[in-house]
Formats: structure tokens, sequence, C-alpha cells
């Protein structure tokens, strides 16, 4: 069980590890590990109920949804799911969790969470890698590599409301209108060293930002499964936007409306999510080569430290414990 304490001392930063069959709890204050959870093989998504009661994560290995306790880390089900999974995502109310099944033909599992049973699936042509709901939790936002496309939702029908064409969608992340709509989606593609700025109104891309160079020599050999940006996010406060680069270890950072670059901090080898405690106060980047998590402070945009993890850590995201201020 993790012990409890200041409000700040319940965020825990969840890291799979998706080659390797466990997921590590990291502490923001002391920025060590603290807890795991074992016996994940392939561990792919992994999200948090809003009310920090429980855990759920994708194994790909298992064709499952795991579901644990937050406080115990102990399985309290196996769900399973329709077929191959990728990443998952949950409504702001919790009540439903969404599943990318990337197998083809392609599909989305949904995932009642107070029966936690999958109550249904919807096809979806080219297999679902990436897949979020939207902060205001109207609307599914769904991608596919093989596809080509972006698929979207309606959460009180699940059904589709709309599509775009054209390119094999890699990670996604968005910024809302005061109202808590969503405003501009920021898209990675595949074979683009970036990202896209689509608007969420027009439906149409608004420009495309390429994320700089760096000396040949410094770069990373690899073809990065024709992904070389993956991993991208928005600050907490809505004031900059965080995009990695596989190629050059580095995570670049852009002031938000503008998207004017601020800086570039480099990473671990390989650099392929991030996330933000709360506060603003610290970014982390899954190093998937490095086996390690970059550990950023966001005001001075320095790397303070890197974390140990599992093999080819990838996905990661927040936990509030029972009892956090949110």
């Amino acid at each position: 069980m993790l012990a409890s304490g200041s409000a700040q001392a319940q965020i825990r930063i969840l890291q799979t590890n998706s080659r390797d069959s466990i997921l590590h709890l990291i502490d923001p204050e002391t920025q060590r590990i603290i807890g795991e959870i074992q016996d994940i093989p392939v561990a792919h998504g992994v999200t948090a109920a809003p009310d920090g009661s429980r855990i759920y994560v994708s194994g790909e290995a298992e064709t499952a949804l795991k579901v644990y306790d937050s406080q115990t880390l102990e399985l309290i089900k196996s769900i399973p799911l329709s077929a191959r999974p990728n990443n998952i995502s949950i409504t702001p109310d919790g009540s439903k969790l969404y599943v990318a099944i990337i197998a083809p033909p392609g599909a989305i599992d949904v995932i009642d969470t107070a029966a936690l049973e999958n109550v249904k699936t919807i096809d979806v042509p080219g297999g679902i890698h990436n897949i979020y709901v939207t902060p205001d939790g109207r609307n599914v936002i769904a991608g596919s590599i093989g596809g080509r496309r972006l698929t979207v939702l309606d959460t009180a029908t699940d059904e589709e409301v709309r599509a775009w064409e054209g390119e094999a969608i890699r990670p996604v992340t968005m910024t809302t209108k005061p109202d808590g709509s969503t405003d501009k989606l920021y898209i990675q593609v595949s074979g683009h060293h970036g990202f896209v700025e689509f608007d969420w109104d027009t439906r149409q891309e608004v420009t495309r930002i390429t994320q700089p160079d760096v000396p040949p020599e410094e770069r990373y050999d690899s073809h990065y499964n024709g992904a070389p940006a993956h991993g991208i996010g928005v600050s907490p406060d809505g004031t900059t936007l965080w995009s990695t680069s596989r190629m050059n270890s580095h995570v670049y950072v852009y002031s938000l409306p503008d998207l004017e670059l601020v800086t570039g901090v480099r990473t671990g080898t390989d650099p392929d999510w991030v996330t933000f405690t709360p506060d603003n106060r610290y970014a982390y980047v899954a190093n998937a080569v490095s086996n390690s998590v970059s550990v950023i402070d966001m005001e001075t945009y320095e790397e303070v430290t890197q974390i140990s993890v599992g093999e080819s850590p990838k996905r990661n995201t927040i936990l509030r414990l029972p009892g956090t201020d949110h």
C-alpha cells in the first residue's frame, strides 16, 4: 500500500515498460520509484480513474484491460478485449473507458467502468493506435496508422461523427476554448519531424511545424518506426506545447497559441512520450532506448535527473490518489 501524505505527495507518475512486465509508480517529490505493478507483459496504454481509485493498463500479450486498486496495487479484474489493444483513454467522469484496438480490421472497445465489462466494440478501419477523450468529455479522438485516418466519436452515442483522412496518425494533444470545448488538435504524423496544428471547428490544417535539426553525428541512428516525432502534450497551464524528437533525443517546447519555439531540452535516447505534474513543475519524458525517464524542470527547462525504469518505457500519465486536491 502507498503511504498517504500531503496533497502534492498524492501525485504519482505511472510509467509503462513496453518490453517488460512492470509498471512503475514515481513520486514527483523525491523522483524515486516507490511502487510497481508486475505481471503485465507488453503493457501499452495506461490511465487512472479521475477519482484516483483505480489504475487501468492495456496488456497486448493478454488481450486484456487490467484494472488495479491504486492504493494496494492489487489486481481487481482482467477484462477480455475484442483483439490486441494499444492505447486507452477515460472520460472525465470516469464512467467509460475507450480502448484502441490495433489488430486488423481495427476497432474501439468501450468499457463500462462501474460494471467492469466490455460493453461494445465499434468497428473503425485501419487499426487504432492512440486514442483520447477530449477534456470536455464530448468526443473520442482515435488515430490509425495503417488506415491513415483520424476518427471522431460522440461519447453520448459512441457513433462516428467525423473523420480526417490522408496521413498515418501518431500521438495527439489538444487545447480548449474558455468554455472547455475543443479548440485545436496538435497531431504527430508518420514521416514528419514535428506536428500538425488542426482546427477543430473548421476541420482544416492550420500549420505544420518542423522541429529543429541537430548535427548528423548527434542523431540517433534508427528508423523510429516511421515516426521521428512521437510524444506530445500541452502543459497543464496551457501556455506551452511539448513535442519529443526521437531522431534528436530532445523534447522541444513551443509557446501557445503562436507556436514559437521556446527551447529544446536534451533527453535520453528515443524519447517516446511526455506527461506533466498538475502544478506545472515537472515534465516526464519516457526514453525508450535509454530505459529511463527524463525529469525536466518546466521553469528552467533543465533536465534535473533521469530515473532508470524497465525495458523500453513508453506511455506515461499521472495518478491523483484519493484525497488529492484537484
